[in-house]
């Protein structure tokens, strides 16, 4: 139990009124569940004491600084589409929503980069580059999620093998701290090394150290051009053994990913989303862009050769957007097609090497038969990230789910270990892993997250609880350590 933050009055629920309009402030049980709830349900939903949503930084700082000298936490969130329990309010107090704070400024073409305030959404952002001939590479499977929350988790996906994670983009960031103070953290430059890089700690922090207000983000001049090929094969190992031999290729694939037949169908099923290759227990989707039609072509030709040199069943070009639509339709409808399959979810977000996808998945599936749970792995394997999709059957009682969840992901999260991975590689640590993290990157480590956690937030009032906690026995400042 962290410090022991201040239950709120109605004398604090009028003063963030004045801070605000009454208007986008709701209390108790006004607020609706859709609010403050996860995305991942095993992973809680809390109820905050108070809700608002604010429309400029001006107000995040009244809010921040009054909660700094009250001692109430607040939880910032975004369009709420977290899967690791991020953004609720676990120990109650303020949930600050900055959806309002949704404008994007004018591209910058002389820095080819584009300003947006944290509750733009993703496709948004994707769409004003677009307009402009510009490209926002970073490509999260959720796109009406909010290009904070985007910074905030480090956001990576499907095109993270050839352009890098949200990281690579973020040029600049004006954030709110804890105790109301306005902070830039770098500026629109190429380079800086000015400092220690506070700019790069920030990104990826869960919003645990500050509020993201404003983000200036890089863009890049938009492919001319681009092709999907899907690669199936008569096994799951035929079709992991093919990306390092796609990567060794002189063309920088866009996307690779791999879908078993299992998940396929179980898209099809539930939501109707037809996948154009029928062979295969499991296909390979390799994705190209390029500037020019003859770059592209021969791309193409190379990885087509090799895979069907490598055991490939077929080569099938997806060469127009409405090909291409059809496999990326069923690959961005795996999380809703599950949940259409099962009575619950659970995810255990891992990267391991790309080398050991393979044996990972195997692995997996084993662990996940012992303890009854069905198991339906996929993911971005050009960077090795591994979703394993943990599904409840109707036969399972809430204890013997929750039970059986927990033991598996005990063993999960240490197969990656053993492998030389990681416990997270997309969605972050937020609640939901955060009982995983020491054994994974041992007590020295926890340390150094306390440290930086204190260097901001030494009341711990912001998004407590996620990414790393303190205990009540641990006195130091302001009853904490």
């Amino acid at each position: 139990m962290p410090f022991p933050y201040k239950k709120m009055t109605q004398e604090d629920f009028d003063a963030v009124r004045r801070m605000t309009d009454p208007s986008r402030v709701w209390v108790g049980e006004e607020i609706a569940a859709e609010y403050y709830h996860d995305e991942m349900p095993e992973y809680g939903s809390f109820p905050p004491e108070l809700y608002v949503e604010v429309i400029n930084k001006e107000e995040v700082s009244a809010i921040m600084a009054y909660a700094w000298k009250e001692n109430i936490p607040v939880v910032c969130r975004g369009a709420g589409t977290g899967l690791a329990g991020g953004a609720t309010c676990k120990y109650g107090g303020i949930m600050l929503s900055v959806m309002r704070m949704n404008h994007i400024f004018p591209i910058d073409h002389k820095n080819q980069t584009i300003t947006a305030e944290p509750g733009a959404l993703l496709i948004d952002i994707q769409a004003a580059a677009a307009a402009e001939g510009m490209f926002y590479p970073p490509d999260p499977g959720e796109k009406t999620a909010s290009i904070g929350g985007n910074v905030i988790t480090n956001a990576g996906g499907m095109k993270a093998v050839r352009y890098g994670l949200t990281r690579d983009f973020v040029r600049c960031i004006e954030a709110v701290m804890p105790d109301g103070s306005i902070m830039n953290f770098s500026s629109n430059v190429v380079k800086n090394t000015t400092g220690y890089d506070i700019k790069d700690l920030v990104i990826g922090s869960e919003g645990t150290l500050c509020i993201l207000t404003q983000v200036t983000l890089k863009l890049l001049p938009a492919p001319t051009c681009s092709c999907t090929l899907v690669l199936p094969f008569k096994s799951l190992e035929e079709c992991a053994d093919m990306v390092p031999k796609v990567l060794e290729l002189p063309f920088v694939p866009t996307a690779i990913e791999f879908l078993e037949r299992e998940l396929i169908d179980i898209v099809e099923r539930n939501l109707n989303k037809m996948f154009p290759v029928r062979q295969g227990e499991a296909v390979l989707i390799v994705m190209y862009d390029a500037s020019s039609r003859q770059e592209l072509d021969s791309a193409v030709e190379a990885a087509a050769e090799a895979a069907l040199k490598n055991g490939a069943l077929d080569c099938f070009l997806a060469d127009t957007p409405e090909r291409s639509g059809t496999v990326w339709a069923v690959r961005g409808g795996i999380l809703e097609g599950m949940k259409a399959d099962s009575v619950s979810q659970e995810e255990c977000d891992v990267v391991v090497p790309r080398a050991r996808i393979a044996e990972y998945v195997k692995a997996a599936k084993r662990i996940a038969v012992s303890h009854g749970i069905r198991v339906e792995p996929c993911g971005h394997c050009g960077d090795g990230n591994i979703h394993t999709e943990m599904l409840r059957g109707p036969e399972m009682s809430d204890e013997e789910w929750k039970s059986a969840t927990h033991a598996c992901l005990k063993e999960l999260y240490a197969l990656s270990k053993e492998l030389g991975g990681q416990l997270s590689g997309e969605h972050g640590i937020g609640n939901g892993r955060l009982e995983f993290l020491e054994e994974f990157v041992g007590p020295r480590m926890i340390e150094l997250y306390k440290a930086i956690k204190l260097a901001f937030d030494e009341k711990l009032i912001l998004n407590p609880g996620k990414v790393i906690e303190f205990q009540k026995e641990t006195a130091g400042i302001g009853g904490m350590k």
